[in-house]
Order: C-alpha cells, then structure tokens, then sequence
C-alpha cells in the first residue's frame, strides 16, 4: 500500500465543499488522516479567501487512478476547468505526494510546488513532519522551518468537517 497526500482548498461555499470532498476520499480509500484547516488569501488573483487542508491515505490505486477519483469530485462540487487557473473554485484536489515515487509524466510527482505555498507545507507539516521529500531529501518540517512565513500568511481555523 501507499501513503498518498492530497492537497484541498475552497474559497467558494468552502466548508461544504471540502465536507463533500472528505466524505468522497473517505468512501474510496476508507479511514483517512487529516490536518488541521487553515485559511490563506487567494494567489494569483482576487477572490475570497481559501480553507486548505492535507489529508493523508493508504492505497492500492495507481498514480492515474487518484487523479481520475480526485477528478470525478471536483466535478461533483461544480469545478469547471475551462474557467482558468487563477480563479475563485468550489474545489481544488492534487495529489502532492505518493510515497515516494518521483515521476515527470501526469501526475507529476511529487507536486512540483509543494515547497512554494504555506498553505500546503504548514498543514503537510502538521500532518507528517518527519516526512522526506523524495527531490530534496530533506524533511517537510525542514523545509518549513526555512520558509518565510510573512510571505503567506495563514489562519488555523476551526472547522467541521
């Protein structure tokens, strides 16, 4: 089995959304580890702000197969892709870890910005700190140790999930 970590955010009818979202990973994988929530401003554009949080599974499915699960999700909470990138979203799921399988072709692993946005480190750090990055070597809580954290702020917030 592999420990597969994923990355969700909202900043659209947030708590609903990563609800339904747990409650899918949760019916596909079964018990699931999730860190504390934590809201960040939008990057990249205007919007409202986001709730963030890393879930960790255990898994048999391929690489392929999670994106296909994490993709059938996003369209269950109403994400259309063709509006861009950079735009408020009911829903973001990516895959950002998968033991530690280092792969190029999609889904690129591990996530080529997971080192970038506080909003995934803090929580992949609160989640499994002792957790080595498969490019670095390096542990995610070293990594966030190193961070410049006034560059992002985030928010722990409290939310039922």
């Amino acid at each position: 089995m592999a420990t597969v970590y994923l990355g969700l955010g909202s900043n659209v009818d947030a708590e609903r959304n990563l609800r339904l979202a747990l409650a899918e990973i949760r019916s596909a994988y079964g018990g699931l580890r999730t860190s504390p929530v934590y809201q960040s401003a939008a990057i990249g554009f205007d919007g409202p702000d986001f709730l963030n949080l890393v879930v960790a599974v255990e898994t048999n499915d391929s690489p392929e197969r999670i994106a296909e699960r994490m993709e059938a999700i996003h369209r269950l909470a109403g994400r259309r892709r063709e509006e861009g990138r950079f735009v408020a979203r009911p829903l973001d799921i990516d895959i950002l870890l998968y033991d530690a399988l280092v792969r190029e072709e999609p889904p690129r692993l591990p996530r080529h910005d997971i080192l970038d946005y506080a909003f995934v480190l803090r929580p992949l750090v609160e989640l499994a700190p002792d957790l080595v990055h498969p490019v670095t070597g390096r542990t995610v809580a070293a990594h966030w140790a190193a961070f410049d954290r006034d560059s992002q702020p985030l928010v722990r917030v409290e939310v039922a999930l």
